[in-house]
């Protein structure tokens, strides 16, 4: 055992046992960062503009600050832009982290000297809880990858811009610079197809032990290095045993990932976003991720059926039950108030306060009132394929409101690298487990105002063609696994298996 890895285990004890005593007291530890955030809150614009100074407790906070998404706090955004202080959060930001937005365009998401040492934190915490569950730190000797966007940043205003994943490879700790892979050249390469050819032929001959990336870009890499090499993940690389991943509901991808690697490995689950590194899978033994109530967020959850109301109910962490479908809210130490980053949680555990993510509360279907969300079309999916020789590689559903002919149904495409024997059987298996998990779904069907679920069969490949069509082929972007309308569907019709 390594000098390196020796150390390890004691740093990663006391860290471990550091996060468990905020989260053994979760209220107290949300109340303080509450009032951390008022008091701070009140030397801003924002805060003069809400009467900060007057806020004695959350139920005045619900009162003075609205939800917000990002057109909401973008009057404030763009003051910060053209270089004004003290507007969300005391005095300018150190970095703007750009994302996509559906309808605002690009968005500017702001991180200050406050905020971002919660994301280095909790993603050194990632590595750390592993080890203290595993007892086992030989990986900190082998070489780690994260396919992520490029570190390359932009000047704006004197404040640093680029994606989250680009602003975060300038803090690698030193200890792990050696590990890190791919080269600083090789990850500012842009073009995706060019950048993970790189990758391949960097990582190829070195002993990677962690992997880690959004599950349809690092599928892509496996393959490349099988088809270059003929050999399984396995055998190219004997050291790697754990992947870490974000962004995507893991379980579609799980069969396809362990017919490539060849073994049964670990996984570790993050929710990292550019508003803040919200949570992460603290055990290989409990389901869910590790609320994180100590990295200057205060949480704040709306019932997911209520979130369109005109007065839906607003609660704090103290009033949340498990079960429930919540749209999460964030108000943080970037300045980031009553904001609602998109997301749907369940809470799987109170003690402690453990979520996973449901899926986006912009991304459902219900053009027949049937409120689909996330959740039931992944479980759907895997409900069909578990237990058969079936990988699917990526899906999208949208509803077909105007068939042809006949009723009105749900259209799932579906990119199989293994495909069923019988389609028609699968479709009937996620069609019973989606009627078993909807209510209103099953009485749509019941009813003869919707037919059964249909699959179109997409090619090997399309849904990469369909990225590049659009624009956002690689890095962070992510196809929504459901709509309520046919924006993708209509395109993704060019991209069918004939």
């Amino acid at each position: 055992m390594s000098l390196k890895s020796l150390l390890a285990i004691p740093f990663a004890k006391r860290a471990v046992k550091q996060v468990r005593k905020w989260a053994s007291k979760p209220i107290k530890t949300q109340d303080k960062v509450f009032q951390y955030l008022i008091s701070e809150g009140c030397k801003t614009a924002f805060g003069k503009d809400h009467d900060f100074v007057s806020i004695n407790s959350y139920e005045d906070f619900k009162k003075r600050v609205p939800v917000n998404d990002y057109e909401g706090l973008r009057p404030y955004v763009d003051r910060m832009v053209a270089g004004e202080e003290n507007i969300l959060w005391k005095g300018k930001p150190i970095y703007f982290a750009k994302t996509s937005g559906t309808t605002s365009g690009a968005k500017y998401i702001p991180i200050t000297k406050e905020s971002m040492p919660t994301h280095i934190k909790s993603a050194r915490n990632v590595l750390l809880f592993y080890i203290n569950e595993t007892k086992d730190a030989s990986f900190v000797n082998g070489k780690m990858i994260f396919l992520q966007g490029s570190p390359v940043l932009e000047d704006m205003n004197g404040i640093k811009l680029g994606r989250l994943s680009g602003i975060v490879a300038h803090y690698v700790p030193n200890y792990l610079l050696k590990n890190r892979l791919p080269s600083w050249e090789t990850n500012c390469i842009e073009d995706w197809d060019t950048k993970v050819d790189k990758v391949v032929e960097e990582t190829l001959p070195e002993n990677m032990s962690v992997i880690s990336g959004i599950p349809s870009w690092v599928q892509m890499y496996f393959e490349k290095l099988i088809d270059k090499t003929g050999k399984t993940i396995s055998e190219i690389f004997p050291n790697f045993n754990f992947f870490i991943y974000g962004g995507v509901n893991f379980e579609p991808y799980k069969n396809k990932f362990e017919a490539l690697i060849g073994k049964k490995i670990d996984y570790i689950e993050l929710y990292p976003a550019s508003e803040g590194f919200i949570a992460f899978q603290d055990s290989q033994k409990e389901k869910g991720m590790l609320l994180q109530l100590d990295s200057g967020i205060f949480y704040e959850f709306i019932p997911a059926t209520e979130f369109f109301d005109e007065n839906p109910t607003r609660i704090s962490l103290k009033d949340v039950q498990l079960g429930v479908n919540y749209v999460i809210i964030l108000n943080t130490t970037a300045g980031l108030w009553g904001y609602n980053i998109g997301d749907t949680v369940e809470f799987t555990s109170l003690a402690p306060y453990r979520i996973k993510v449901t899926g986006r509360i912009k991304h459902f279907i219900s053009a027949f009132g049937e409120h689909v969300i996330g959740k039931e079309v992944e479980k759907a999916l895997n409900d069909a394929i578990v237990g058969t020789n079936v990988n699917v590689s990526e899906f999208t559903v949208a509803p077909q409101v105007n068939p042809e002919s006949g009723l009105p149904y749900h259209e799932w495409f579906i990119e199989f690298e293994n495909e069923p024997e019988n389609l028609d059987e699968m479709a009937a298996k996620i069609d019973t487990s989606m009627q078993q998990q909807n209510i209103y779904y099953q009485d749509l069907i019941e009813g003869k105002v919707l037919r059964p679920l249909l699959i179109r069969k997409v090619k090997k490949g399309g849904f990469h063609e369909y990225m590049k069509s659009i624009g956002k082929f690689g890095g962070q972007n992510k196809i929504p696994q459901l709509s309520d309308n046919r924006k993708i569907a209509d395109v993704l019709n060019n991209f069918l298996k004939q």
